[in-house]
């Protein structure tokens, strides 16, 4: 059984648990997917399973994946992934198997992989929290500035990593050990306690916690 699955988040809302307390989850629609590939160490250097998420149009898939689909008797799919795994749960699936939220459990703990909001060029305060200057005391068209940022003729150079202005956002983000508040098996959904990557409509993958032991 694959340790992971695809999705759409949709937004967030909240819900009331068994003791009446309000808990604020992210929905996702998270499949069907469906496997196409099953990768080996010995042919490929490590194992996993190629899966395919969201039917698209004949016309927008280019040529190499068209003949793969064709070879499959399969249809286009518009999102491809790779997932890795054990060797032994590779051979235990086969190639056109469905992959559903049934895969999880309600109450499991899951990580949810996405890519975080785009927040454009932004300067250190916002990017990184800086505090900033006093508006008053002397300080003169310099009150949102990062400061220093190095020595004089030794190093002679800004150091790398250096917090500074720049593109804030849009990075894939993993988020840990969220707890499955319901998993709906019917709509394809899973209510996941807590937020999760991205903007409403934004592609996730959620796998089983890698770290859920020491949650």
């Amino acid at each position: 059984m694959s340790s992971a699955i695809l999705g759409r988040k949709i937004g967030t809302l909240r819900l009331f648990d068994p003791s009446g307390n309000a808990v604020s989850c992210t929905v996702v629609q998270a499949g069907p997917c469906v496997v196409l590939q099953k990768l080996n160490a010995t042919k490929h250097g490590y194992s996993a399973i190629q899966i395919g998420f969201e039917e698209a149009r004949p016309n927008r898939i280019n040529k190499p994946h068209a003949g793969q689909f064709a070879r499959l008797n399969l249809k286009p799919m518009k999102v491809l992934r790779e997932i890795r795994m054990p060797a032994d749960k590779v051979e235990a699936l086969k190639v056109g198997d469905t992959l559903t939220v049934g895969i999880f459990q309600d109450g499991e703990l899951v990580d949810v992989i996405g890519t975080s909001k785009g927040r454009g060029f932004a300067g250190v305060i916002k990017r990184y929290h800086f505090a900033g200057f006093p508006r008053t005391r002397g300080t003169h068209f310099y009150r949102r500035h990062p400061g220093s940022i190095g020595h004089r003729e030794c190093p002679g150079k800004v150091w790398k990593g250096k917090k500074l202005p720049g593109h804030m956002g849009d990075e894939r983000i993993t988020t840990q050990n969220l707890r499955l508040f319901k998993v709906d098996p019917e709509k394809n959904l899973l209510l996941i306690r807590g937020s999760v990557p991205g903007y409403n409509g934004a592609l996730v993958m959620i796998r089983k916690a890698k770290k859920a032991a020491k949650a």
